[in-house]
């Protein structure tokens, strides 16, 4: 069976031009023999004359492959034509024993690097990629991430020529100890969920490479609500509290944000429930479409990117639809905060005091701080709204000091029991989207906040001072009193982009480690 990555519509704001297609990426046992590019992608130790001859069918070549392998010393990347004219490109991962503990054993990063002209090569061409290892079938969908992220959906360059009728990505997996001949696994719940979190990890990045101007709160909204209608049939639900609702609700955070922008802030709200669940778990994304910084306006250099605060509720939103297709034994609610940070006569301001749902006010210190007041929002209306939520998991683009913490390729994560921490660190390491702990320590960290006239204030006072975690740490203080459940906070500011200014889609594979998704567990 045939597993197809689904094409997003790309919407152009230069109406005159045609819509951009972008090539399809299927996941299939079937080898497809007549496209013009192969890769192969494996460790050293699994990528042998034998091996690669094998999965590309290139009987005739073993001279060419023998000297393209004998190339590559511990790992790296090497191309070479066969005789067929085929253009035949190897990647040889790390060995195992390269990898360090907080790095994914299959080296996804590496891949999606190595991949860089990949998505050039699939408008023009059909390219095979076959994929070995001898313990592939738990790599193949950290594997499907890693290429999702090297085949983006969103262009808007007038120079792109339209899609070739052979064009698109066929990945095959095959399982090979050192020596063997490469098989095909019995791994079609593994194609199955390949194929899921490929395309969820495509709509996230896709939603944070779409300019402001096309990706509106209302546009936002309109593709929720869209992706709702499409799994109807399988339970899902859409809600939405817009504009002056949320200030009546008492969603102060949300409201205060967005209000000085064209289209107004909303609450978007989802729901699937599978009949055999055992965890209920709500996950909450920082939808900032564009954040100037409000009224603390941002350098026009630090301004650049901030398309990209919109990749927190990207994430959720892809794991979440990932999850609903897969059909995975749990209950989600997901919880959006949509809204623009923008600069206008409404604008919140330095000095003003929310009232927000949970009840708490705060003194805006810095309205460029402004993803933590939307998320508490959220994490209140998750804890005192929903009844039976076992686990909150909030996830943004939070803070420049994430990157300072913990780097650019994990994630940094705070949790209230070192169970959970355990879990998602794991989940991480599995998922291929990386996670390290942050300092969790609220009795420490919450003066930072203290404020002489309301109970809090939105930044810190000493920017040196754990400066990520007391992030966090202000929207915890936004969950109810009575919640019991569990809560992680995710900031994932460094990993939700490449070096090329491209979004990742960074999150929709966590997800669906912490959901125990086949592959991922």
């Amino acid at each position: 069976k045939n597993h197809t990555t689904t094409i997003f519509t790309t919407m152009n704001l230069n109406t005159t031009a045609a819509k951009i297609s972008t090539p399809d990426i299927t996941f299939s046992p079937d080898l497809q023999r007549e496209a013009k590019e192969v890769y192969v992608i494996g460790r050293k130790a699994c990528l042998t004359q034998q091996s690669v001859v094998s999965v590309t069918s290139a009987e005739n070549d073993e001279k060419i492959i023998g000297a393209l392998l004998n190339s590559i010393k511990e790992s790296g990347k090497a191309t070479t034509f066969l005789t067929d004219e085929r253009k035949l490109t190897v990647i040889a991962l790390p060995a195992e024993d390269k990898i360090s503990r907080n790095n994914h054993t299959f080296s996804p990063h590496e891949i999606t690097d190595s991949l860089d002209g990949l998505h050039s090569s699939a408008r023009e061409n059909l390219v095979q990629i076959c994929v070995i290892d001898q313990e592939i079938e738990k790599f193949m969908c950290p594997v499907a991430a890693a290429i999702a992220r090297a085949m983006p959906l969103y262009h808007s360059k007038s120079s792109l020529k339209e899609l070739a009728p052979t064009s698109g990505v066929n990945v095959t997996y095959y399982s090979a100890n050192a020596g063997e001949v490469p098989t095909h696994p019995s791994a079609e719940k593994e194609y199955e969920t390949a194929s899921a979190v490929c395309n969820g990890v495509r709509l996230a990045a896709q939603l944070g490479d779409m300019p402001p101007a096309e990706l509106s709160p209302d546009t936002y909204a309109q593709k929720c609500q869209e992706i709702a209608n499409g799994f109807a049939a399988q339970g899902v639900t859409y809600t939405e509290i817009k504009g002056d609702d949320l200030r009546q609700k008492g969603y102060g955070g949300i409201m205060g944000v967005g209000m000085a922008a064209r289209c107004p802030p909303r609450m978007v709200i989802m729901t699937y429930s599978h009949a055999d669940a055992t965890e209920h778990i709500a996950l909450c994304g920082k939808g900032v479409v564009y954040d100037t910084g409000g009224l603390a306006l941002k350098s026009k250099v630090g301004m650049c990117g901030m398309k990209h605060d919109c990749g927190g509720s990207a994430g959720v939103l892809g794991g979440f639809v990932s999850a609903v297709r897969l059909g995975l034994p749990v209950k989600l609610t997901l919880i959006l905060a949509i809204v623009e940070n923008a600069i206008g006569p409404e604008s919140f301001r330095n000095d003003d005091i929310l009232t927000m749902k949970s009840g708490k006010t705060v003194e805006v210190n810095n309205t460029d701080a402004e993803g933590r007041l939307i998320l508490a929002d959220c994490v209140s209306h998750a804890s005192n709204q929903l009844g039976d939520v076992d686990l909150i998991v909030n996830m943004a683009t939070l803070t420049g000091a994430q990157c300072i913490t913990t780097g650019s390729c994990h994630a940094g994560i705070m949790t209230r029991t070192k169970a959970l921490e355990d879990r998602v660190v794991e989940a991480g390491l599995m998922s291929g989207d990386l996670t390290f702990p942050m300092l969790y320590a609220p009795e420490l960290l919450k003066r930072e906040f203290k404020s002489s006239v309301a109970d809090m204030k939105n930044s810190v006072a000493n920017r040196m001072n754990a400066q990520a975690s007391c992030a966090g740490h202000f929207i915890e203080s936004h969950i109810d009193e009575a919640y019991k459940g569990d809560w992680c906070h995710v900031d994932m500011a460094g990993p939700d982009s490449r070096n090329d200014g491209r979004a990742t889609g960074y999150g929709v594979a966590l997800v669906l480690g912490l959901c125990k998704a086949h592959g991922f567990c």
